[in-house]
């Protein structure tokens, strides 16, 4: 398969370590081009990652004939008004999440989704210890799943840093919140029916720097999850049914390159001696997941998760939102 042609929208930190390098060493993507509002930083970036051509400006990149798809990884208010303007200019964009501050802003985004392809970048749903564990779920092993339990906390009190600007789409919920929601999405296979959650902001900030919320999938299923930015960095994911359980060791920020664990537990003995360990093989989930939005370009495939799947994802947002400011479940 012909490689497809991408440029990146800016420099942030994501693209530079994460991002670009896997999708470099990907089968199906070629980064040929990096924007950003500054050409010097434009130009380092590029130098240092050995991408061809820099641009002074998002418009300069949107504007060069050869880029097929784009990598969207600026901040959380420019995603949805950047990724109309390419995909405007007939542009495929994988924008990072969460594609947008709501889901009225991300519907805006279904004008051009018939165009092009457009999928927000939720890499965990193509790293394989996510299939591993939806498998595992779906063949009944666990028996009746009745609930996930998340945590995702790091620490960053930096008045300088994008995640701690509120008017920015900083906060915990934004930033790492929302993978809770979506993994639960992916393995329930359904939309919550009510959410309630508690917030507690940063006095500086005004972000939310940890949030507590509880989701309700109906017939006794359900998510609780905390994430949090002002905690000591720590990740799990307890999937948690009548017959077993399974843990995903490092649910989200996969090491590259490396195996990771998926633990199952039918609770025979509470000191943790009757665990099962599944190692998954190493892989890059940037990597898989710019391939797998390649592929689609290439063979004219309908994405696994599009516009319409990022909708309903933020009206989940939105109503953890409302929730803190009525104090009461919301539908979402």
């Amino acid at each position: 398969m012909k490689k497809v042609v991408w440029g990146v929208l800016g420099c942030a930190r994501i693209a530079r370590e994460k991002v670009i390098p896997a999708m470099q060493a990907a089968h199906h993507c070629d980064i040929r081009a990096i924007a950003s509002r500054s050409l010097e930083r434009a130009q380092a970036t590029a130098s240092t990652l050995g991408i061809d051509r820099a641009y002074g400006s998002y418009e300069a990149l949107l504007a060069d004939p050869q880029i097929e798809a784009i990598y969207n990884p600026l901040p959380n208010d420019l995603h949805v008004p950047l990724t109309l303007q390419a995909a405007r200019a007939g542009k495929h964009v994988l924008c990072e999440k969460p594609l947008s501050l709501d889901a009225a802003q991300a519907a805006q985004l279904r004008e051009v989704a018939s165009q092009v392809h457009i999928m927000e970048a939720f890499m965990v749903r193509f790293h394989p210890q996510w299939e591993h564990v939806r498998a595992r779920m779906r063949s009944g092993e666990l028996g009746a799943v009745r609930s996930i339990q998340t945590w995702f906390s790091y620490f960053n009190n930096n008045p300088d840093n994008i995640r701690n600007h509120v008017h920015q789409g900083g906060g915990a919920l934004y930033d790492i919140g929302c993978y809770a929601v979506v993994t639960a999405r992916y393995l329930y296979g359904c939309e919550p029916e009510r959410v309630i959650a508690l917030f507690d902001r940063d006095p500086q900030f005004g972000t939310d720097r940890t949030v507590s919320a509880l989701l309700d999938f109906g017939n006794g299923r359900r998510l609780v999850f905390t994430a949090s930015t002002q905690c000591v960095p720590y990740q799990r994911v307890q999937v948690v049914g009548d017959k077993k359980r399974i843990e995903v060791r490092i649910p989200f920020n996969a090491p590259a390159g490396k195996s990771t664990e998926v633990l199952a537990d039918d609770g025979s003995a509470l000191d943790g001696s009757g665990i099962v360990t599944t190692t998954v093989a190493p892989c890059d989930q940037y990597g898989l997941q710019g391939d797998a939005f390649s592929q689609a370009i290439r063979t004219q495939a309908p994405l696994p998760w599009g516009v319409d799947d990022a909708v309903a994802n933020m009206r989940v947002i939105d109503a953890l939102f409302a929730s803190e400011r009525s104090g009461a479940w919301v539908v979402p």
